[in-house]
């Protein structure tokens, strides 16, 4: 196989050879071979002399003629190898999902055809008159030989004697031939019909009369009346060529392409062929320069059009190891919301390790896309009505399969889409916005941020050789006396959490410290928005989910939110989705690239048999808690306590600014199960999300001048007033 850079090197030789050969020769002279080669690959010092002593400036040479490409052996290491094996033969799972689904359908044929085969042999039975009729007549065609009457009337309208003369004798040795023949076949046959008769045995005179029916019968079928029609309607979709790809490119309206076909050119680079790809098409290629995959992805609708198929069966993609103009256009057979999933392992059965990957949902190919919940926290956004809360119920579903995770749910558009796992397996759960509701909620984030930090202490206290990595492991989740099970804090509709004006903030800094801190601990946070802007989603918790859920949203603010910074230009735009595409959506997370996936579907009535099972899990291991045992969190100061009208209480009026330290002991005092413990530091953290600063305060203390961080209380008295709507705080 020759490289370009060979051939054009090649052409440039000899066209340099015609060009010196040009004008006539007297004869033929010795020339210097380095000479001539330096002449024909550029101008030597010489000649840039010359020409800089000319008029015109010399062309700059930018090529580098010296520069080889690489050799043969530099592009054999440098080339990219295709799978021998098809991945989906690799995947135990792929594969044994593959052959249920072939053996499933003929077994649905087999047993489809095997019921319906009394009344075949029925329609059979009743058509074998005709079919007898049918035979005799054929037969009788074929004796005379019928098929060559047509011929020889022609001869006679042309009056052509000889040539009828030679057909009539044609026709006479055929008919004597065929009429030997089927005089032998009839005494054959009857002698065979009477030997069977007499000699054999009921059951096979029985089986042979029915074969000759059946057969007479199937003789007598109607064209357009099939006495056996089809088990399954398998779809029909049209091929892949290259063809129908450069037309819908074409279709586009992307001047490049349009420029380059115009002109005869494809404009588009096929890199590899067109094969299958599980149940539809796959091509790849490059696009002209200029044009991105991202031009192709914004014209998706446009793009089936030209293809002449659904919306959900056109899947263009790019490549993240290559430029951005190589396209991956993936077509399915079936459109994707509508074609069938295969059963999900965990639907009739099974438990899950949530430090292990789960099947959550399959990609357009019908392969099993899988998810780790165990040190992510996760962020799913989407516009109403396109699945956010079914895929929230679904993550909190796997999640409950594993006895040892401890569920915090909190529905906070209060329809009821989580009680499936409220009073099944929920050690904590609440719905609705009302006031009783936030204050429940509230206090068990306070719950989970104490909780938050007992874990950090209890692994910063572990052996290395237990705890390698300083965070929590399948193992140690197991050990009950450590107290580090899994948790798993889930809320659809976060953001009436974070917007709210009393609490906001405080939820906005809770949430981001587990959301920071919480995967090495072993608590997951999964929080759902049909509002993903920065109110909904705080920068801090947006910036460090590393797991993402993306449904349908309307714009390019709302889809980076949720996918991160750049995502909308990289070409992953969940905008494309159809209002048909409910429940498919872009998942970022597993360490791989965006991905679309169709998450599992599991109605109410599934959801709740899966929260049975969990629940029957968890009775067996003993670990069954909280508000599913019917136990409420005890109410107590720690879990109502205002922190600012607290500072106003133990801060007068007369003392305009105050020592950190001076302030928690005042504090401790005043409610000491609350805040006994804390330190100044604590302080300072637990009034940042208020937005009120610490300030420095100087004292003189025994005729020194004492420097040490304190609050003002016009701060304290301005935050309680922004919070409780301007009203007399002080």
């Amino acid at each position: 196989m020759k490289h370009p850079d060979d051939e054009n090197e090649l052409f440039n030789w000899l066209e340099a050879d015609m060009a010196a050969d040009h004008e006539p020769h007297q004869g033929a002279d010795v020339v210097d071979l380095e000479k001539a080669r330096s002449a024909r690959s550029g101008p030597n010092d010489n000649t840039v002399a010359e020409t800089a002593d000319s008029d015109s400036p010399a062309p700059m040479r930018v090529d580098g003629p010296d520069v080889k490409s690489p050799g043969y052996l530099g592009r054999l290491m440098g080339a990219k190898r295709r799978a021998i094996v098809p991945e989906w033969v690799k995947s135990a799972d792929e594969l044994k999902t593959a052959s249920t689904w072939v053996a499933s359908h003929y077994g649905h044929v087999a047993a489809y055809h095997a019921l319906r085969s009394p009344f075949y042999a029925g329609r059979l039975a009743l058509q074998a008159p005709r079919g007898a009729a049918k035979f005799l007549g054929g037969t009788m065609r074929w004796v005379s030989d019928a098929e060559g009457d047509p011929v020889r009337r022609a001869m006679v309208a042309k009056e052509d004697a000889a040539t009828y003369l030679k057909l009539s004798r044609q026709r006479d040795g055929r008919v004597r031939l065929r009429t030997l023949v089927v005089i032998l076949a009839s005494f054959i046959g009857l002698g065979a019909a009477l030997a069977l008769y007499v000699l054999a045995p009921a059951w096979l005179m029985a089986v042979s009369v029915s074969t000759v029916v059946l057969a007479l019968g199937w003789a007598g079928e109607s064209a357009d009346d099939p006495v056996i029609n089809r088990a399954v309607e398998l779809p029909k979709a049209q091929k892949l060529t290259s063809d129908i790809v450069l037309r819908a490119l074409g279709a586009l309206g992307i001047p490049a392409i349009n420029q380059a076909q115009s002109k005869g050119r494809e404009g588009f680079t096929f890199t590899a062929p067109i094969t299958r790809d599980g149940p539809g098409w796959r091509a790849e290629g490059d696009l002209p320069y200029g044009v991105t995959v991202t031009d192709v992805i914004e014209r998706r609708d446009k793009l089936a059009s030209g293809l002449r198929r659904p919306l959900g069966c056109v899947w263009p993609e790019a490549v993240p190891d290559e430029h951005t103009g190589r396209l991956v256009l993936w077509v399915g057979d079936q459109d994707m919301s509508k074609a069938k999933k295969p059963a999900w392992p965990l639907a009739k059965s099974g438990t899950v390790d949530l430090f292990k990957p789960v099947p959550f949902g399959t990609d357009q190919r019908g392969r099993w896309v899988e998810v780790t919940l165990m040190y992510i926290a996760g962020i799913i956004g989407a516009i109403p009505r396109m699945g956010k809360t079914f895929l929230l119920r679904l993550l909190l579903l796997i999640a409950a399969l594993d006895p040892r995770a401890e569920l915090h749910t909190y529905d906070m558009k209060g329809t009821g889409d989580l009680d499936p796992v409220r009073d099944r397996v929920s050690h904590r759960h609440a719905a609705g916005d009302d006031d009783e509701v936030i204050e429940y909620v509230i206090a068990d984030c306070r719950e989970l941020r104490t909780e938050l930090r007992r874990r950090t202490r209890v692994i910063r206290s572990l052996p290395r050789d237990i705890c390698p990595e300083s965070k929590v492991t399948s193992e140690l989740a197991s050990k009950k006396e450590l107290g580090l099970h899994p948790i798993v804090l889930g809320v659809d509709e976060c953001q009436v959490l974070f917007e709210h004006p009393k609490h906001g903030k405080e939820f906005e800094e809770i949430i981001t410290d587990l959301v920071k801190r919480g995967p090495a601990a072993g608590i997951v946070v999964l929080l759902a928005t049909q509002r993903p802007d920065a109110k909904a989603l705080p920068t801090g918790i947006s910036a460090n989910a590393s797991a993402r859920w993306c449904l349908k949203v309307m714009g390019q603010l709302e889809n980076d939110m949720v996918l991160g910074t750049s995502a909308y230009k990289r070409g992953v735009r969940a905008t494309m989705f159809s209002w048909a595409d409910k429940g498919i959506h872009y998942f970022v997370g597993e360490g791989s690239d965006a991905r679309i996936v169709g998450s599992v579907y599991v109605d109410s009535v599934g959801a709740d048999a899966i929260a049975l099972r969990a629940r029957k899990a968890r009775e067996d291991a003993g670990l069954l808690s909280g508000h599913a045992l019917g136990e409420e969190p005890e109410t107590d100061a720690s879990a109502t306590y205002d922190l600012l009208r607290d500072l106003l209480g133990v801060v007068p009026v007369e003392e305009a600014k105050v020592w950190n330290e001076t302030v928690v002991a005042r504090l401790a005092e005043l409610r000491p199960e609350v805040y006994g413990e804390w330190a100044a530091e604590q302080l300072t953290a637990a009034l940042k999300p208020y937005g009120i600063g610490t300030v420095q305060i100087g004292r003189r203390i025994n005729d020194k001048v004492v420097n040490r961080r304190g609050i003002e209380r016009s701060h304290i008295v301005a935050a309680v007033a922004e919070r409780d709507g301007n009203r007399d705080a002080g």
